[in-house]
């Protein structure tokens, strides 16, 4: 392993504005494509404001009525996966190569305060929080940040090195498992093929100093989100089907991930789909079935879970972001969608629309959710890394 020492400098606090209260909300699964790729994408202008509680609401994000979505932080360069961490703080991966802190020290509603952590990472696009160190998932390595009483990094240490890097899928996302472990997701270095790596399309595991490493999940196309269920302690994924096989085939998916499980990608799909170049007859025989299928191409990043807090119960479970398509002729996705949970953590009812509005009916988008993070008292924080914003999804009482 290497250990480097890297200080960060105090960044200038983000600023907020934007509009109206928002209604809405429908239901159904989506479709949007790969977390890779981005599609001709608008940035969001500013409409009209009208204050509602601390901030403005933005207008065109469309919830129920009674809860609405506020722009929290704007100006983050690819913002990423998020985590909470010390001293309330936000912590976000930017894929342009740093981990920031965002603070609300005043409780304004909007982050006011903005610490660059580490910053000169080779595309970090995921990050969890333990014991004040940070896990980041870079492109080529998983790194662990000691945290500093200032939130910067007193340190930055190379646990995992050498990952793959080549190919249609770059970011890694990783997770510190409920044994201590460091699992690690790795998409396929194509849309359908046979890989030589036994890294690509898999999930591995380490132990807590990096050692030890062995594959843990195979045929997990691009697994980009990583969760630990809280009712049953299970380690949920989603994961990307493959293109090129039309408009609604095959379904994205959500896992469990099972020590030695075989997920069937490239040549069986979503359990039951058998590939047409390179599946067989029997190909499906043995493999992991989903938990959920979801709209083709809605490229599902990430998961988080949500026992209870200001959204009615039918919200109570799991978030889901839909990155948003390109591998479709009618766009899809572009928005948050929840999956109810029973009081075991299991599957309730089907996906159904949270928060929608990203995606205009002209097909274009003003934004693509990518992170997801919930707060301590139960507000949704949404990362959009088509426009650097960081917005806050919560009851207007």
């Amino acid at each position: 392993m290497h250990t480097m020492t890297r200080r960060g400098t105090q960044a200038h606090h983000a600023a907020a504005m934007v509009a109206l209260v928002a209604l809405l909300a429908g239901c159904s699964g989506s479709s949007t494509p790969e977390a890779t790729r981005t599609p001709s994408t608008a940035a969001a202008t500013a409409p009209a404001t009208a204050t509602t509680g601390q901030q403005p609401a933005l207008a065109y994000v469309h919830l129920l009525a009674g809860y609405r979505a506020t722009l929290w932080a704007s100006g983050l360069n690819t913002p990423r996966f998020m985590t909470f961490g010390p001293e309330g703080a936000l912590f976000v991966a930017e894929r342009g190569g740093s981990i920031v802190a965002l603070r609300d020290p005043g409780r304004t509603g909007r982050a006011t305060q903005r610490i660059v952590v580490a910053s000169g990472l080779d595309g970090p696009s995921s990050v969890v929080s333990t014991n004040g160190a940070l896990y980041v998932g870079e492109n080529s390595r998983i790194s662990r940040i000691t945290l500093g009483t200032d939130l910067h990094a007193a340190s930055v240490t190379t646990l995992i090195p050498a990952l793959p890097t080549s190919g249609q899928h770059t970011t890694r996302t990783v997770l510190l498992g409920p044994d201590s472990r460091i699992y690690v997701s790795i998409g396929s270095s194509c849309d359908d093929c046979f890989e030589s790596d036994p890294h690509r399309a898999a999930v591995w595991v380490w132990n807590a100093d990096g050692s030890g490493g062995r594959l843990y999940a195979k045929g997990l196309r691009n697994a980009v989100g990583m969760a630990i269920n809280p009712w049953n302690q299970q380690i949920w994924v989603t994961d990307m089907g493959r293109d090129y096989l039309g408009d609604n085939t095959p379904p994205d998916t959500i896992y469990t991930l099972v020590d030695g499980g075989k997920y069937g990608w490239p040549t069986c799909h979503a359990g039951t789909i058998v590939d047409p170049q390179l599946g067989h007859a029997g190909a499906c025989n043995g493999v992991q079935q989903p938990l959920v299928t979801m709209q083709a191409h809605s490229a599902p990043l990430a998961l988080a879970f949500s026992p209870s807090g200001p959204f009615p119960a039918q919200y109570h479970g799991l978030f889901v972001a839909f990155h948003g398509s390109w591998n479709r002729s009618v766009p899809t996705g572009y928005k948050i969608v929840a999956i109810p949970l029973d009081a075991h953590g299991n599957v309730a009812g089907p996906v159904q629309d949270f928060a929608t509005g990203w995606l205009r009916s002209d097909g274009t988008a003003r934004g693509r959710p990518a992170g997801l993070a919930v707060a301590s008292d139960g507000a949704l924080y949404v990362s959009d890394d088509a426009t650097g914003n960081i917005y806050r999804i919560a009851s207007t009482g």
